[in-house]
Parts: structure tokens; sequence; C-alpha cells
């Protein structure tokens, strides 16, 4: 007989899921509406005011006001608001963006561009976050039901918030979503509740709360039904240091101590309320381990968590190098990706969840924000007019005029006063699911390696990097790529791509030499191969760096105020303090032969 408990949590799943099939039927209605909304809420405040005047916002027919805004208000950036949200954080209290008072910021990850920046924070933020984790756990129990009141192993981490001159509240999404009412809702509406109390989220030491989650989660290993975080990188650094640290684990669950590496009061009573002394428990942690170091970890996951039903996070994008690595912890059991979102706004969830990583689809979801569609078209590979990328744009489409096989940057117009807000991010419409679209995210719009007439993405860069890497598996070394970043140098003539990576185990100088010129000649972009071919770009340079360079970058973000959970190893950088790093930290250096 199936538990009140139990029926609860299908007939809300059934509930989401009505809803979600009744705004995709109408997803075209549903986004005019949406928009209105948006700007009924928002009427008046000074930005709108500037391009659209004193209309009556409320006294306009839907599809009117539509057609007026999007032929007043122009496309935004990041920088075109940011004088906006400074006031804001300086304490203006008018109506800049929004009626509704901001009093919270988020903070980006600052991984992407070098440097951090605010964006509006409502209560509406958090409300969409609960909105679409329940939406998305409901299609993955379809799938891979989860027993209600199991647990969750999150490795999920809260960085300091501070308060802004003023006196606006500010730190990351992730934090501010940890702190909120809707996260310990979403734990009550799923029945799934996290092995880690709140002071281990939210100690500001990302080494501490690892060590505590991993106690924690092996405290609760049988109860464990899936293990996640906000990014894949997360938890493939999590299982690294468990490698490393699994010894003190044993002798902690053993004893029911908390080792004396965690410093902090708080975190250290809030973890020894929980456990307890089990040597049996940690006699079989051990013996697993052993079992596991002879098989080099390979199903580390199901091993310790034998109830697991998956692996849950984002792994699109920056998150593809890790996907090897996961797939090695987590043996059989199944990875699912996380669904789509940014610090603006969410995006589009998974709705396939059997569907793997390399093929996921977003499906949009309307109600959200308002969105359009930049439509992109890729250039003649030498034409030079385009100084960001090689695409040529075209005049901003809505989302029921998208088509599939077009690729689109993303425009947002939000509840918490985001207006044509370019995204910079370059998605491909793979389909539809009844009136809204499915997405495949392709790569950021910057993050580009160029010295001239070239034009590579995060995606040509993965891709070379890829069939490099493969090298080190064919020449049957013990060597693996743990991470890596690039740089194109164009302060030495002729410039050149430097790529930088970091390796566990040996490799022969004669194998990394042929990595180096794997990736020199697997870039297919033309502009490259005709300025590599006349040496207007140098040889492609390969530097090996030292086993704790990758671990010094994560650490100089943290320093600057990110929150480990938003991390993203940065796919190409300028910034001069990581050059500094990466620079200092080379132990070998390889120069391309590729081209002669």
């Amino acid at each position: 007989m199936e538990s009140v408990a139990t029926g609860d949590v299908r007939n809300g799943e059934q509930d989401i899921i009505s809803w979600f099939e009744d705004v995709a039927e109408n997803a075209s209605r549903v986004q005019t509406q949406t928009l209105s909304r948006i700007l009924e809420l928002n009427s008046g405040v000074e930005y709108l005011k500037k391009w659209m005047g004193d209309i009556n916002v409320q006294e306009m027919e839907a599809s009117a006001l539509e057609s007026l805004y999007t032929s007043s208000v122009p496309l935004a950036s990041h920088a075109d608001l940011e004088t906006y949200i400074q006031r804001i954080a300086d304490g203006d209290t008018s109506p800049i963006l929004t009626n509704q008072p901001i009093t919270t910021l988020s903070l980006s990850s600052g991984t992407t561009e070098g440097r951090q920046k605010y964006v509006p924070f409502t209560c509406h933020s958090s409300k969409t976050t609960l909105q679409i984790f329940q939406f998305a756990a409901a299609h993955r129990s379809r799938v891979y039901p989860i027993r209600p009141g199991g647990r969750i192993l999150e490795f999920i981490y809260s960085s300091k918030r501070f308060k802004t001159k003023g006196g606006i509240i500010a730190g990351t999404a992730t934090t501010h979503y940890f702190a909120s009412e809707e996260f310990k809702i979403k734990q009550e509406k799923t029945k799934s509740f996290t092995c880690s109390p709140e002071e281990v989220i939210s100690s500001g030491d990302y080494k501490q709360s690892t060590y505590c989650h991993l106690l924690l989660g092996l405290h609760f290993h049988d109860e464990v039904e899936f293990i996640t975080s906000t990014f894949a990188y997360s938890i493939v650094q999590a299982f690294r240091a468990f490698e490393e640290l699994w010894r003190n684990l044993c002798n902690d669950i053993r004893e029911g101590t908390v080792s004396s590496r965690i410093s902090l009061p708080k975190v250290r009573k809030s973890v020894s309320d929980i456990i307890s002394p089990n040597p049996g428990l940690a006699s079989w942690i051990e013996a697993s381990c052993r079992e596991l170091e002879d098989r080099d970890w390979y199903g580390l996951i199901p091993k310790l968590w034998p109830n697991a039903k998956y692996v849950y996070s984002i792994m699109t994008g920056s998150m593809q190098p890790y996907l090897k690595k996961l797939r090695h912890y987590a043996g059989d059991l199944p990875l699912v990706s996380a669904d789509y979102g940014s610090t603006e706004s969410w995006i589009g969830a998974n709705i396939d969840p059997s569907s793997p990583p390399e093929n996921v689809t977003f499906t949009v979801i309307p109600t959200f924000s308002y969105f359009e569609f930049i439509p992109l078209y890729r250039q003649n590979q030498n034409c030079v007019n385009s100084s960001i990328d090689d695409f040529i744009e075209d005049d901003p489409v809505p989302l029921s005029q998208v088509k599939i096989g077009q690729e689109y940057e993303i425009v947002l117009t939000t509840f918490t006063g985001l207006y044509r807000y370019r995204l910079g991010d370059v998605v491909e419409v793979a389909g539809f699911h009844k009136g809204t679209p499915k997405l495949n995210f392709v790569c950021r719009r910057k993050l580009i390696l160029t010295v001239n007439i070239d034009k590579n993405t995060e995606k040509d860069l993965q891709c070379v990097v890829d069939r490099a890497s493969q090298l080190l598996v064919k020449a049957k070394t013990k060597a693996e790529l743990v991470d890596f970043t690039s740089h194109a140098d164009v302060a030495n003539q002729p410039g050149h791509y430097i790529i930088y990576w970091e390796i566990k185990g040996e490799a022969d100088d004669e194998v990394l030499a042929e990595c180096c010129n794997e990736m020199d000649a697997s870039f297919v972009d033309q502009g490259y191969i005709v300025s590599r071919k006349t040496n207007s770009i140098g040889p492609l340079e390969l530097c090996i760096v030292d086993g704790e360079t990758f671990k010094k970058i994560l650490e100089h973000f943290i320093g600057k105020g990110a929150a480990f959970s938003q991390f993203k190893t940065p796919r190409c950088t300028d910034n001069e303090v990581l050059l500094r790093i990466l620079n200092d930290c080379t132990i070998k250096r390889f120069y391309s032969t590729a081209y002669g």
C-alpha cells in the first residue's frame, strides 16, 4: 500500500507536470502575458521610462505592448545596466529598475570575464529556483524513482554574504538560495533531505565543508538516493579529495569523532551532533576503499552508496571536460544533466533525464522570463569584420519564431529588472516540446581564442583538447588530464595559442609533444589554418603545470568572493593574476611542429 508521503509527492509531481504541459502548449501566448506582467509590475521605473515614456501599460493590449516594447527598448549588455545597478548597490531606493525594492544583489561567479558582476535578486529568483527544482525532480522520478524520506549527498557551498555601501545584501545566487525559505521548502516538497546541516553548507571554507559532506554522506550511506552538486566540477573535486581522505573519514566513523582538520566550532558541533561511533560501518568502508584503490576508484559512488539512483549536476559547456572522470567514479550509475540557467534567470529544464549529458536538451519554461533570440550566422571564415566572434546577427525573434537547427544568442527580460539583456550564451534549437523550444547549449560568445583572423570558441578548444588527451590513453601512459585553460599570446610576434594542461601521473615527453602537435593540427577554423601556414600565427605552445595549479586558481577566485559551488575553470583567460599563477607553475613547455 502506498504511503501518505509517497502519495503526496506523486500528486505534487503530477500537478507541476500538468501545469507545464499547459504553458508549453500555449507558450507564445504565455510569453506575451509574461512580458505584460513584468512591465505592469515595473511600470514607470526610470529605465523603462527612458525608452517608453509615460505610457499606461495597464491600458494597452498585451500583443501591442509586446510590439511597442521590442521596438522601443534597445538590446542591452551588463555594461549598459551597470551604472543603474551600482546606484542600487550604493543605496538609491528610487524605482530605477523595479518598483519592488531590491534588497539583495547576486554576484556572478566571475570566472567567465575575470570579474564578478552584480545582478538584481528578488523573491522571484528564489521562487523560480524552487519551481524548476520541483519540476525537474518530477521528471527525474518518472525515470529514476526515489524513496520519499531519503537523503541527498549534496556537495553544496555558500560563500560569505556582505553588505554594499547602500546596505544591500550581496552574495552569490546559490548562497542566497541556500539561505532562503525556499531551500527548506524544496526538501519538504520533494521529501528528500540533504545529508549536511546548514552550518556545513555555509562554513565559508570549502575544504572543511567537503570533508563534512563526505563524512555525513558515509554516515547516511544506505539512505542516499542520489549525489548532486551545482556543477560537475565540485563532485569530481570532492571525490579526488576522498581518495586522499578516506582513512581519516573511516577513523571518524569508527570513533564517532570529527577530525582535527575541522577547526570551525559551529561546523564541528553540527556534525558531532549527528554522528556516533560505528565500527562496523568503518570496517566495511575500509574494505571497500582498499578494493576501490586496486581498480583506480572505478565505481566509487555505487560501491559506497549502494542505493543511489543517479548523479545529478550541470554537465554541459565548461563542465564537459569533467564527464570522463565523473563517469569513472559513477561506474554504471546514470549521469543526469541538471537544468539550464544563469545568475540572471532560469531558462530551461531537462525533461528527458535518461538522455546522456552530451545529448541533453533544455526545454524553455515560458513563465520564468520573457525570452528573445538573436539569430546567429557563421561568417565566411576569412572575414575579419567581427572583433568578437565569427557570427553575423539578425534581428531578435520571439520564442515562438525560432527555427530548428538555427543558432541564437539568448536575450532576457526578467522580473528582477533586466530589460532585453544579452546573456552571451549561444544555443541551438534542437526541437520543440509542444509550443516551447528545446535548446542545446553551444558555447559562451566571449570565450574565444583569437590572434588575428582566427576565431575559435570554447567548444572548438574542447574538441582539440579531447582529441589530444586521447593520445595519453593510446600511448598507455598512466597520465590523465585533470584540467586545462588557454591564452592567446599577442604580446609576442607572431602571436600564438598557449594551452595549459594539468595532468595526474607521468607521460613521456615524446607523447606530450605529440599531444601538442595534435592540438595545433586539430583546429579546423580556416582563419587559424591559413594563419599557421603563413606563420602569421606561431606554433601552438603546450605548458604542463604542476599538480596544485588549478587548485591555486580556484583559491584565487574564492579569495575574491566566488562560491566553490559556482566555480567554473575559465577555458580562455587574459587575467594577469591567473597567467602569473599558470606561468609560475609551468614545469614543461612544448612547441608544435605540426605546420613544419
